[in-house]
This record gives structure tokens, C-alpha cells and sequence, in this order.
């Protein structure tokens, strides 16, 4: 259950509702995020929810039985949307696309990236400067003053920044800097990060876990919100199973499926999703066409060139044909 507080609820009133469900064998956990006030309660008796909805200080009350409570679309009809400014949403209708390299590799790739993507109408542009690798010797991204001239070169353009934290001690230095923290499939049960980005006034997207599970995906999401941030999206990119004929699995049927069970955006990553550049771009109309907020996707001047996953990176021709493809199809549906 989910009780939503008033927002000029004194502490008395506050105080008489939490009495009033523990009376009722339940446990309350107070939620105090940047938008609203919340209790969720957690209990196995029969209640009559109208009881607290009559209480003083009660704004809303709603009966969510999954485990996942705040990112329920149970409790929140409407679709939550993000809005980074300078007109740029991502939310059911604004059908965003992200796209940038893999890995931050030099100030005139981004300036060469930015300026393809201001053509083609993209006000996000992804890249990585803390990279995840398997193998301790592959590349690991430049770090933070590779951040800072990203940062730099996005502002003069006015484009917005997504790029991967990969720990706690990360985020306070990263600040300044990013406009969406991207929490990796890798780390995306790294709960203590979840809870510490669940205190910043960022949006945060999450990668679906490599082997996750939707609702090990939702539940992640429930760590950064009962932390106190509302403004996360979810990433399908592909889960590992036994087929070896592509890098993962990309599982197109999360999207309808989160969709139906959570108010958040649902964004899909074909790029890490097949990991094969040719099936980019129809993994990409599928997953347009299967409800889809938008797309990330990984792009490069040069891909045989590039410092990491060039073979799934688009160049910039076929980037740009894509493009006019989504558009095509997001007008038909």
C-alpha cells in the first residue's frame, strides 16, 4: 500500500496516520522524494484503504501488492516523464534518441559526434569515460578530464549528456558534469549505488542486469526512488542466454511487458542488445515497434577504428538512415 502525504501535513497529522496502520498490523517506511512525501506500508491483513484516504494529511492512498511499490504503474496511471530542459523530454511521446560512442576517445571525436547529431535532430549524446570491461587489459575509458571536455563541447552545443557511473565514490565527481548517471547492466543490483544516486536530483537510467530478471530490473528501479529520486528510465539491452550466434539476447518482449507494469520510460539499447552492427538498425524498427520510448545507440566516425565495440557501432551513414527510418515508422504508429 501507498499512502501519498500532503505536502503542508503538520507532524501531528503525520503521526496519527502512522499510528493508525501500525494499529492495523502494518509497518510504514516514510519516502520523502524531491516531488512528494510517501509511506509505504507493509502488512498481510484485509484493510479498507477509504479508511486512510479520510485521514487528515492524506493526499492519495492506492493498494499496490507487488514488491516493487513506487514504480508501479498500480498506484501511478500517467507516464512519468523526464524533462532535461531546453526542450528535450523523454517520456511515451517524445520517442528519444541517444546516441554517441562507446568510449570518450578525444575532444574532436565529440565535436565530429555532436555535430551529426544536431543534423539529425538528437539532443542526447551517450559516451563513456569509466568503462566495464571483461578483460583487465581492454580499454577503460579516459576518466574524469575526458568527462570535463565532454561536458564542455555538449554545453557549447546545448546537447545533453548520458554516461555510465560505475561507483559510489564516482558520483559526487561526476556531478557537475553528466545530465543522466547511466547505471550499467553490470551494476545494476550494485545497490549501494543505486540508493546513493536515489539522493541526487539527476535522472538515472538502468541497464537491465545481464541475467536480470523484470522484476529484479523494477526492484532496482524501487532502490533509487525510495532513496529519494523519481526521475529514472529503464534500458532493456539484452540479457545472456545459451545462443552464441550474437553478443545477447535482446528481449523485445520486456518492453510491452514493463510498459504494462510501470509508469517509467522504457528506452532499448540494440546496439549491446545483438552486438552485431548489420542488425542494428532492424533490431532497432523492432523495438520502435514494440512500444519503445526511444533508443540508445552506439555510433563512430570510424568503427574498425574505434577503442571499444566498434563491431556493434553504426558509422555515421547508417546512423543517419536509421534515423529517417525511425521517424518514418514512429509517424505510422
Amino acid at each position: 500500500m501507498i499512502i501519498q502525504l500532503k505536502d503542508n501535513l503538520s507532524e501531528t497529522e503525520k503521526l496519527a496516520i502512522k499510528k493508525k496502520i501500525t494499529e492495523l498490523g502494518y509497518q510504514s517506511t516514510e519516502v520523502k522524494t524531491q516531488k512528494k512525501n510517501y509511506l509505504i506500508c507493509i502488512g498481510k491483513n484485509e484493510v479498507d484503504i477509504r479508511m486512510f484516504g479520510q485521514l487528515k494529511g492524506v493526499a492519495d492512498v492506492h493498494r499496490v501488492n507487488e514488491d516493487y511499490k513506487l514504480v508501479s504503474r498500480k498506484w501511478k496511471v500517467s507516464d512519468t516523464t523526464i524533462d532535461l530542459g531546453d526542450g528535450i523530454k523523454i517520456n511515451n511521446g517524445a520517442k528519444t534518441i541517444m546516441a554517441g560512442p562507446c568510449s570518450v576517445e578525444s575532444e574532436d571525436q565529440i565535436r565530429d559526434m555532436v555535430s551529426v547529431l544536431k543534423k539529425n535532430g538528437v539532443g542526447i549524446i551517450r559516451g563513456g569515460v569509466f568503462k566495464p570491461r571483461s578483460s583487465p587489459y581492454s580499454f577503460q575509458g579516459h576518466g574524469l578530464e575526458a568527462l570535463k571536455r565532454f561536458h564542455a563541447v555538449a554545453r557549447e552545443t546545448g546537447m545533453k549528456i548520458i554516461t555510465e557511473v560505475m561507483q559510489v565514490s564516482q558520483v559526487e565527481q561526476m556531478y557537475p558534469y553528466v545530465d543522466i548517471f547511466q547505471v550499467g547492466a553490470r551494476n545494476s543490483q550494485n545497490f549501494n549505488l543505486l540508493s546513493v544516486l536515489g539522493e541526487v536530483d539527476k535522472p538515472v537510467l538502468i541497464k537491465r542486469g545481464i541475467s536480470g530478471s523484470i522484476d529484479e530490473l523494477l526492484q532496482s528501479a524501487e532502490y533509487v526512488f525510495s532513496s529519494g529520486n523519481e526521475r529514472l528510465i529503464l534500458c532493456e539491452r539484452g540479457i545472456r542466454t545459451y545462443e552464441k550466434a550474437y553478443r545477447n539476447t535482446l528481449d523485445l518482449n520486456a518492453v510491452p511487458i514493463l510498459k504494462e507494469k510501470t509508469h517509467l520510460p522504457v528506452i532499448v539499447d540494440p546496439s549491446h542488445g545483438i552486438g552485431i552492427r548489420r542488425f542494428v538498425e532492424p533490431m532497432s524498427l523492432a523495438a520502435i515497434a514494440a512500444g519503445a520510448d526511444g533508443l540508445m545507440l552506439e555510433i563512430h566516425r570510424e568503427p574498425e577504428n574505434a577503442l571499444s565495440d566498434g563491431f556493434q557501432s553504426l558509422n555515421f551513414e547508417e546512423f543517419e538512415a536509421l534515423v529517417n527510418k525511425v521517424k518514418l515508422l514512429y509517424s505510422l504508429l
